[in-house]
C-alpha cells in the first residue's frame, strides 16, 4: 500500500455535537456498514458505541477505531468521547493521529470542551478541518460559529462552503472552490448531485468566494497577484494553498452539513483525503535515551521499528493494545522491545480493528494503527526492534479531582473487585485506585462523577459484583502562603554508627497558575554537602509532600532551595539526609501559614432564557462566579467557575430549576484557596474522620 494514501484522523467535539452520528455516516458512505444505526432511538446503537453502557446512555465512553476506504485512500478513523470526564481518551488518540476533524454544533458553536480539544490539538501539533454539524437545527448560524472559532480558538477559520437554505429548509451546500451547488439525494443521502448555483444565491456565493480567496491570499503570493490583477484563479491552486495552510497548522477550512439528515458527509471525506496529511508528510520526533536529544523518525518500512502503545483494553479474549507505528514494520510472531522496561515482547497476533470487531493480519508498516493481543505494557510505552533506540513524547495525563470509597457488599467479592480495579487502572491512566492507610477503605479517584459512575456500573455488569459507594470526596491540596528560611540539624546517637545531617536553605511559595507543583534546587558549593547525598535530600523533601499538616492533604506549590549544610565523615549517610529533609518539611512547613486549596471547575450551562435569573442566583449561592452570559434566541448560555465541592448532584438541581430543559458541562480549571470558614469546617470534618478511623 502506498503510504501517501493513508490518513490517520480523529473526530473530536464537545458533547452532543454529533461526532458518533458523523462517524456512522462515514462508515456507511465508505461501504464499511450497510445499515445506519442511530446513537439514540432504538436499534442496535451506533457502530462505534459498542459498549452496552454507551448504547444505553447515548454517549461515547471509550474511543473506537476503524478503517475505511475512500477515493483510493485508506482512512484510519478514531471516534472519541465528548465528555470531559473521558478526556484522556481524546488526549491519547490525538497524540498518535496525523489530522483531526473538529465538529461544532451550528447552534451552540464553540463550547467549553471545544476549547479543551483545541488545546490538545495544539499540544500535539495536529492539523485539522472544522465541520459545522446540525445545520438543519433551528437557530443554525455558520457565520457566528466561524467568528467564534477565530475569537475563542485563535484559529484562521475560512468557510469553504455556504448553505443552501437554513434550519428546516437546509438542502445542501455551495462549494466555493468549484462554484457548484451540491445536493445529497436518495433515502440516505448516498447520491451526490452537482448543479448550477440557484439564481437567488449567485451573488451571495460570489461574495463568499471572494472573501475565501482574500483569506487564502495570506498564504500565497501567487494568489495575491492574481487577485490584484483580477485574473481567474484555478481550482488546483486553491486546493494546493488550502492543503499547505492546513498542514502548517495555520489554516482551518470550515465545511458544513447535517450528519443526522445525511448531508455534507461525502464532501467532508473528499476534504479529508485532499487536505489532511499522510504519515509520510508529518514530521515525527523521538528522543535519544542516552542524552535526550531529538531524533527524527521516518515513515519508512525498512528502518528499525518504532511504535507507541497508546491505548490498552482488556476484553474476553485477553489484553488488546493499540499501537501506532511511526517507523519500520512489525510482523506476526516477531519480538520487539519495550524501551521503558527493556523487556522483550512477542507480538503473537496482530489485528485491524473495526469498533469491537477484528480482522487478523500478518503484519503492519509505518503509518498504520493496529492492535496487538497479549502485550504487557503501560499506556504511552515506546516499542522498538532495537534497545536502547529511542523514546516518544509521553501522553499528557491530568490529575484526578474527585474520589470516593468503594466496598463490595459481600466479603468474598474483594478479590474480584481488586481484579476489576487493576484492569481499569491499566486501561485508563486518569483512573486511580488505592487504599486509605487510616481507614483501610478502597478509594477510587477520577475526573468527575460521571467518570467514576461508569466504572462502578462496569464492575456491576462485567464482574457481576455488587458494590457500595461512599459519597464523593474532593481532592483538596495544601499550599504555603509565606516564605521561610530553615536551618535543621539531624543527630542520632545509638549503639554502633550514628546519624548526622545538617541542611540550611529557604522554602518559598510557587505561583498558583504555574505548571510546577514542587521544585527542588540545590546551590551547594565547596563540598559543604557531598554530591552523593543530594539525591537523598530531594527524596526526603518529596516523600514528605504526601500529607500536609493542615488536614493531611498533599502539599503543592512549594519550592525548596538547599543553600548550605554540613556533614560528618562517619555518621552521615543517604538515610540521615533523607530523614533530615523530611523533618524540615514537618517542622517548618506549618510556619509557612499553609492554606487549603480546592479544585475549581469551569462550568458552561445552557438553559431557556426564562430561567436565567434562578440559574445564575443558584450558581452564586454555590460560591460560583459568572464569567459571561450569552443569549442566542430563546437559549441562554452561562459560563462560570464553581468549586467542585458545590457541584455534587447539580444535574438534579439544574433540571428542577429549568423544568428539565437545562444542561451543563464542566471541566477542571484550577486550584484556588478555600475561604477561611469553609477551611475550618473541612479541617474539623477531616479530624473527626481520622479519630473515627483510629478508634
Amino acid at each position: 500500500m502506498d503510504r501517501r494514501k493513508i490518513r490517520n484522523i480523529g473526530i473530536s467535539a464537545h458533547i452532543d455535537s454529533g461526532k458518533t452520528t458523523l462517524s456512522e455516516r462515514v462508515l456507511f458512505y465508505a461501504g464499511r456498514i450497510h445499515r445506519i444505526e442511530e446513537v439514540r432511538g432504538g436499534g442496535d446503537g451506533a457502530t462505534m458505541d459498542h459498549m452496552e453502557l454507551e448504547k444505553e446512555r447515548g454517549i461515547t465512553i471509550t474511543s473506537a477505531a476503524t478503517s475505511v476506504f475512500w477515493n483510493d485512500h485508506t482512512v484510519n478513523l478514531i471516534d472519541t468521547p465528548g465528555h470531559v470526564d473521558f478526556t484522556v481518551e481524546v488526549e491519547r488518540s490525538l497524540r498518535v493521529l496525523d489530522g483531526a476533524i473538529l465538529v461544532l454544533c451550528a447552534v451552540s458553536g464553540v463550547q467549553a470542551q471545544s476549547l479543551t480539544i483545541d488545546r490538545q490539538m495544539k499540544r500535539y501539533h495536529v492539523p485539522r478541518l472544522a465541520f459545522i454539524n446540525k445545520m438543519d437545527r433551528t437557530g443554525a448560524n455558520p457565520d457566528r460559529v466561524v467568528k467564534q472559532i477565530k475569537d475563542k480558538l485563535g484559529a484562521d477559520a475560512v468557510l469553504m462552503q455556504i448553505p443552501i437554505g437554513k434550519e428546516h429548509t437546509f438542502e445542501g451546500v455551495i462549494d466555493l472552490i468549484t462554484m457548484k451547488a451540491i445536493y445529497y439525494d436518495g433515502e440516505k443521502g448516498e447520491t451526490v448531485r452537482e448543479e448550477e448555483i440557484p439564481a437567488a444565491l449567485k451573488d451571495e456565493a460570489t461574495e463568499a468566494r471572494q472573501a475565501m480567496l482574500e483569506s487564502l491570499s495570506m498564504y500565497s503570493d501567487d494568489l495575491m497577484e492574481l487577485l490584484l490583477a483580477e485574473e481567474e484563479v484555478s481550482e488546483e491552486l486553491i486546493h494546493d494553498i488550502v492543503m499547505k495552510g492546513v498542514r502548517q497548522q495555520d489554516l482551518t477550512p470550515v465545511f458544513m452539513g447535517s450528519a443526522y439528515k445525511n448531508k455534507g458527509v461525502q464532501t467532508l471525506l473528499d476534504a479529508i483525503v485532499r487536505y489532511l496529511p499522510s504519515p509520510m508528510e508529518v514530521p515525527n520526533t523521538a528522543f535519544d535515551p542516552m542524552d535526550n536529544s531529538p531524533m527524527e523518525l521516518h515513515c519508512d518500512p525498512d528502518k528499525p521499528f518504532v511504535g507507541m502503545a497508546f491505548k490498552i483494553v482488556e476484553d474476553p479474549y485477553g489484553t488488546l493494545t493499540f499501537v501506532r507505528i511511526y517507523q519500520g514494520k512489525i510482523e506476526k510472531g516477531g519480538t520487539y522491545i519495550n524501551q521503558r522496561t527493556g523487556n522483550k515482547e512477542r507480538f503473537g497476533r496482530i489485528v485491524r480493528m473495526h469498533a469491537d470487531d477484528r480482522e487478523e493480519i500478518d503484519g503492519a508498516k509505518a503509518g498504520d494503527i493496529v492492535a496487538v493481543l497479549g502485550m504487557d505494557c503501560a499506556s504511552g510505552d515506546t516499542y522498538s526492534s532495537e534497545y536502547p533506540y529511542c523514546t516518544l513524547q509521553q501522553i499528557y495525563v491530568p490529575d484526578p479531582v474527585i474520589k470516593m470509597a468503594i466496598t463490595p457488599t459481600q466479603r468474598a467479592g474483594a478479590e474480584k473487585m481488586g481484579k476489576a480495579l487493576n484492569r481499569f487502572r491499566k486501561e485508563d491512566p486518569t483512573f486511580h485506585a488505592s487504599q486509605d492507610p487510616e481507614t483501610g477503605e478502597t478509594i477510587i479517584a477520577g475526573m468527575g462523577e460521571l467518570h467514576l459512575d461508569v466504572y462502578v456500573e462496569r464492575i456491576r455488569r462485567e464482574y457481576k459484583l455488587e458494590v457500595e459507594v461512599g459519597a464523593p470526596k474532593v481532592n483538596y491540596r495544601e499550599a504555603p502562603t509565606k516564605n521561610i528560611e530553615y536551618n535543621y540539624k539531624h543527630k542520632k546517637q545509638t549503639g554502633g554508627s550514628g546519624q548526622f545531617a545538617h541542611v540550611v536553605g529557604e522554602m518559598s511559595v510557587l505561583p498558583e497558575d504555574g505548571e510546577e507543583m514542587f521544585i527542588f534546587e540545590e546551590h551547594i558549593t565547596g563540598g559543604r554537602i557531598p554530591k552523593q547525598y543530594l539525591g537523598a535530600c530531594e527524596k526526603g523533601f518529596t516523600k514528605s509532600l504526601d500529607k500536609g499538616p493542615v488536614a493531611g492533604f498533599p502539599i503543592v506549590q512549594l519550592r525548596v532551595d538547599l543553600n548550605d549544610g554540613s556533614y560528618h565523615e562517619v555518621d552521615s549517610s543517604d538515610k540521615a539526609f533523607e530523614t533530615c529533609c523530611a523533618a524540615v518539611v514537618r517542622e517548618y512547613f506549618p510556619k509557612m501559614k499553609p492554606a487549603l486549596l480546592e479544585p475549581v471547575m469551569k462550568i458552561e450551562i445552557e438553559c431557556p432564557g426564562d430561567f436565567q435569573g434562578s440559574v445564575v442566583g443558584d450558581l452564586i449561592s454555590r460560591r460560583g462566579m459568572i464569567v459571561s452570559t450569552d443569549v442566542q434566541g430563546t437559549t441562554c448560555c452561562i459560563e462560570g467557575e464553581i468549586p467542585l465541592a458545590e457541584t455534587f448532584n447539580y444535574t438534579t438541581a439544574l433540571r428542577g430549576m429549568t423544568q428539565g430543559q437545562g444542561v451543563f458541562t464542566m471541566e477542571f480549571a484550577k486550584y484556588k484557596q478555600v475561604p477561611n470558614h469553609i477551611q475550618e469546617e473541612i479541617v474539623a470534618e477531616r479530624k473527626a474522620q481520622m479519630a473515627g478511623a483510629g478508634a
